[in-house]
C-alpha cells in the first residue's frame, strides 16, 4: 500500500489540523519535537506522510500530485486557482474577505464608475468587481499593510481578509461589502481521488464526523 501524503499550511492551520487528525486516530509524534529539522513526517502504521508548506504552495503541491490532500484557507484556494477538488470545510480559521475603506468610499461601489482597489488578492478582487459587481476596477497588488493604501490616497478601497475588524477601525476604515466567507478547507488531487477513492473517502468521512460532532 502506498503512502497518502498530506500538505498542511504552516502555522496555526497546521496545529489545528493535527489536533483534528489526532481526534480521528492519526498521529505524527515527530511533528511535536520543536528541535526537529525534518521536512516530512510519517505514520508507518497508517501509511500516511505529512509535510508543512507555505499557504500559497499547498494547492500547487496538490495539483501536481506531490501531495494527495492538503489543508489550506479558502482565500488561497480562490487566489491560486489550481485544478483541485475542494471537498471539506473544517470550520476553523473562520474570517471574511471584504471590501473596506473610509465610509465615504461606499458611494463609489455603485457598479458604474471605475474604482481603484489595493489588495494582496488580485484574482479574488478582480473576479468580485468584474464578474459579481460588473464594475470597472484598477487592481493594485500590495504585499504589506493594505490598510495604508486608502489612507495615503493610493486606492479608494482595499480587498482583504477581516477577522475582528479592529485593525480597520483603528485606521478609520470600515467593512463596506463582504466578498465571501473563508475558513480552512481540505483539498484533494483529482487523480488521487480516483485512484485512492476508498482510503480518501474513509478519511474524509472520519474528519467530517469529527468536525460536525456526529
Amino acid at each position: 500500500m502506498r503512502y497518502l501524503t498530506f500538505a498542511l499550511t504552516k502555522g496555526r492551520l497546521a496545529r489545528q489540523t493535527m489536533q483534528l487528525l489526532e481526534k480521528v486516530g492519526i498521529r505524527c509524534d515527530e511533528m511535536n519535537d520543536p528541535s526537529t529539522r525534518k521536512l516530512i513526517f510519517s505514520n508507518e502504521e497508517l501509511k500516511l506522510r505529512v509535510f508543512l508548506a507555505k499557504g500559497p504552495d499547498v494547492p500547487t503541491y496538490v495539483e501536481y500530485g506531490a501531495a494527495d490532500l492538503g489543508v489550506v484557507g479558502r482565500d488561497t484556494i480562490l487566489e491560486e486557482g489550481r485544478k483541485i477538488y475542494e471537498v471539506l470545510d473544517l470550520g476553523f480559521g473562520r474570517c471574511r474577505m471584504c471590501v473596506a475603506g473610509p465610509e465615504e468610499a461606499a458611494k463609489l461601489l455603485n457598479g458604474q464608475e471605475q474604482i481603484r482597489a489595493a489588495t494582496k488578492y488580485p484574482r479574488i478582487a478582480r473576479d468580485y468587481f468584474t464578474n459579481q459587481k460588473n464594475q470597472p476596477v484598477e487592481i493594485i497588488k500590495l504585499n504589506g499593510s493594505i490598510e495604508l493604501a486608502p489612507i495615503v490616497g493610493l486606492a479608494e478601497v482595499i480587498v482583504d481578509i477581516v477577522e475582528t475588524g479592529s485593525t480597520l477601525k483603528e485606521n478609520g476604515l470600515k467593512v463596506l461589502e463582504e466578498v465571501c466567507p473563508l475558513s480552512a478547507r481540505v483539498v484533494v488531487n483529482p487523480v488521487s481521488m480516483r485512484m485512492e477513492n476508498e482510503r480518501i473517502s474513509s478519511l474524509l468521512g472520519d474528519l467530517y464526523r469529527a468536525v460536525s460532532g456526529t
